[in-house]
């Protein structure tokens, strides 16, 4: 897991690890920890001076974005659905959450249930094209 992964980065056990900006960032401002690059389309607000990977690596199209993301037991009514959307959108449109959320290196966007289902889909697509292109198995 990345917590682990991440103690034995800072402890000096491994060289390099992938993490999500939320968990590294505090290292990273505080000099303990180098950002080499974002795996993000775009340059992260909270990082403007370090590259994509895209950029770092000349991988042009690179987008290993890490998100978050609510969800609900199968066969939740969409009206509850909809309502918890609407209110966690209000809330995400506030200044004061959207600034903490950057602060940590997190950029928050909501979307609607179907938007983020298609977003699911096409991040279940993407992966599983890596996963049978690099022909990984499980140990």
């Amino acid at each position: 897991g990345s917590a682990p992964a991440l103690t034995d980065l800072l402890a000096g056990n491994t060289n390099v690890m992938f993490d999500n900006l939320p968990s590294a960032l505090p290292h990273i401002k505080s000099g303990r920890l180098k950002a080499l690059a974002v795996t993000s389309r775009e340059r992260s607000p909270a990082l403007p001076d370090v590259p994509t990977v895209a950029e770092a690596a000349s991988l042009k199209g690179f987008d290993a974005s890490s998100w978050f993301g609510l969800f609900a037991p199968a066969g939740t009514p969409r009206p509850i659905v909809d309502k918890i959307q609407s209110d966690v959108a209000k809330a995400l449109a506030t200044s004061e959450l959207r600034e903490r959320f950057l602060a940590q290196g997190a950029q928050p966007s909501g979307s609607t249930p179907d938007d983020f289902a298609a977003f699911i889909r096409a991040e279940t697509d993407k992966w599983t094209k890596v996963v049978k292109i690099s022909n990984a198995k499980v140990d």
